[in-house]
């Protein structure tokens, strides 16, 4: 019984891991497509890149949601990952949606908003591997 239980705990402490480094993936990706966004404006020759940088935004955020179901269901951790997760895809097709539009105004906003919350889910996550490792999360 104790086997199974230390198992349950490792699988959980690996798919924490995962989800970690898949929300680090997104706002990096995110970083780099805001980068490339201010190139855009000085030079019309990085639509190529910022193009690129979209598609593997999006499949860093199909990543997070996959990471955030593993931690959740076989993990056993919080549901709520996943509800974030989820919120990020919509916000991501929405993004390619006003992009493809060539809809700036829009496009640009959002895309602020969608780094910040990505920095505020990274900081969630990694706060609470902090609280974990030093004792002092919830008992």
């Amino acid at each position: 019984m104790a086997t199974t239980a230390q198992s349950t705990a490792v699988r959980g402490a690996g798919s924490r891991t995962f989800l970690q480094v898949s929300i680090a993936l997104q706002t990096l990706t995110l970083f780099f497509q805001a980068t490339t966004a201010g190139l855009l404006l000085a030079s019309p020759h990085t639509e190529v890149l910022h193009s690129v940088g979209a598609r593997v935004t999006y499949g860093a955020t199909m990543l997070y949601v996959l990471a955030a179901v593993l931690a959740w269901k076989p993990g056993g951790g919080s549901p709520r990952p996943v509800l974030y997760s989820t919120g990020f895809l919509v916000l991501s097709s929405i993004q390619v949606v006003l992009g493809i539009a060539h809809k700036p105004a829009l496009h640009v906003p959002l895309g602020v908003m969608m780094f910040g919350l990505s920095v505020l889910a990274l900081g969630q996550v990694l706060t609470a591997r902090w609280k974990e490792r030093s004792g002092t999360g919830r008992r």
